[in-house]
């Protein structure tokens, strides 16, 4: 399992914020509250990561969120109209996340989670199914390990020694 490390600082990133959560914990002197944010961010250009801040604050999770996100970012391989070179499933938990390539002028169809990072990643066509759970969290971390587990044709040419034609025959 290789994992590519993008340097966060060089990239002009967006975040968004998919889900904020209050969780609570009863103690001796009554409930203490705080918040959970999932964070996605991406610089729409073939890099995103997904992080998760906690906080009594929701500023501060979502600031923690993003810093966790920059941290884990990977970078998407994708073909000559902006959608994914092939079509894979990408799991997570109970989680997965049918990632189909798409012609150019589909769009991005995709429910909430898989769909803000399929957009922070700059894909542009795709076509997507939600498999399985719909937990928000476990959903962006099974897009992203689809996105991650990619490769593009020249990486399979190398790997299996033929010309890049043959494979794309």
């Amino acid at each position: 399992m290789k994992r590519t490390i993008v340097d966060a600082s060089q990239l002009e990133l967006t975040e968004k914020v998919v889900s904020i959560k209050r969780v609570t914990k009863v103690v001796k002197g009554g409930r203490n509250f705080r918040f959970t944010a999932l964070v996605v961010v991406g610089d729409g250009n073939g890099h995103v990561g997904a992080g998760l801040g906690k906080a009594t604050e929701i500023p501060e999770a979502i600031r923690k969120g993003k810093e966790d996100a920059a941290k884990k970012l990977i970078t998407v391989a994708m073909d000559e109209n902006n959608s994914i070179t092939h079509d894979f499933i990408g799991k997570f938990g109970s989680a997965s996340v049918l990632l189909k390539r798409a012609p150019d002028g589909t769009g991005i169809i995709a429910g909430g989670p898989a769909r803000s990072v399929l957009e922070l990643a700059g894909i542009k066509n795709i076509r997507t199914k939600s498999l399985g759970s719909n937990n928000k969290q476990n959903v962006v971390i099974a897009t992203i390990e689809g996105l991650r587990q990619l490769k593009t044709p020249e990486e399979v040419a190398k790997n299996r020694g033929k010309a890049v034609e043959e494979i794309l025959a």
